[in-house]
């Protein structure tokens, strides 16, 4: 697949990180309750930590009791590309940064009236903009 930000995965870890490169380039997950933005209430801007495109904005947060940031939609549909995941015995579905390829999480249908889903993400894959005031 192509999309506007490419690098080589020797680039990317560059650019990214031991961290960064695991979660957004190898498909990783960090921890939960142990990651920077499960706890975060401040207003602002969640992008990708690999690209910087907006993903996310604070107001559609949410606590998910899951331990990871979890939001009930993206900025836009166009900014999150949806793809089956059958990894670790479990069908799901992986959300990626459309601008970029990276991997951010996963989406899941068990999210707030709203919308009924739930962008479960990685902290590392996200950088937080907080918005001034």
């Amino acid at each position: 697949m192509s999309y506007r930000v490419e690098h080589t995965d020797d680039e990317w870890l560059v650019i990214l990180g031991k961290d960064r490169f695991r979660v957004l380039r190898g498909d990783g997950t960090e921890p939960s309750f142990k990651n920077a933005y499960w706890d975060e209430h401040r207003e602002g801007i969640y992008r990708c930590g690999g690209c910087s495109a907006v993903l996310f904005d604070a107001g559609d947060k949410y606590d998910s009791g899951t331990g990871w940031p979890s939001f009930a939609r993206p900025v836009s549909p166009e900014v999150i590309e949806w793809r089956p995941d059958n990894t670790a015995g479990m069908i799901r579905t992986e959300a990626i940064c459309a601008n970029c390829g990276g991997h951010l999480g996963h989406v899941f249908h068990d999210g707030p009236p709203s919308t009924g889903l739930r962008y479960c993400m990685n902290s590392l894959a996200l950088l937080f903009e907080p918005r001034e005031g």
